[in-house]
């Protein structure tokens, strides 16, 4: 499904994709108002992670795929929100996911850790958010830059 004008999905679906955005939006929001990171938007995570799930494991990537469809569908039913994950407000949101952080099920609980991980892989790739972690960048000089 085309995204945008450039970007062709490699395994989500357009739905798989926005709820990824969504989660990746209330993962990565600022602790502080006039923080001048990124946005998960602006850094495309949900485009980095679609990428990232063509490498998985045939068995690992369909685990991935039905735990989003349990993100947008089953855990605000079981918060008590009669509506989508991708239609619930950013307090409702944070709701859904600590729900999922604090769920007595491991299954929830290690897919809601895997899919923050991703998320985190995606943010954390781009230097502009390095500071925020107090990273000053690899040691090493990259290939081909004489330094």
């Amino acid at each position: 499904m085309p995204v945008g004008r450039e970007r062709t999905l490699a395994s989500f679906s357009g739905w798989q994709y926005v709820v990824v955005m969504h989660v990746a939006r209330r993962i990565t929001a600022p602790d502080a108002l006039g923080a001048s990171l990124p946005t998960s938007d602006e850094l495309d995570v949900s485009g980095f992670i679609d990428q990232r799930v063509t490498a998985m494991r045939p068995k690992v990537r369909g685990d991935l795929l039905s735990f989003i469809g349990i993100v947008e569908h089953v855990i605000p039913l079981r918060r008590g929100y009669a509506r989508r994950f991708t239609n619930l407000g950013p307090e409702e949101q944070d709701d859904v996911l600590a729900s999922l952080e604090a769920s007595d099920s491991d299954l929830m609980r290690c897919g809601f850790e895997g899919l923050k991980a991703l998320v985190f892989m995606g943010y954390y790739r781009d230097p502009r958010t390095w500071p925020v972690l107090g990273y000053e960048g690899p040691w090493v000089a990259a290939k081909g830059t004489g330094s």
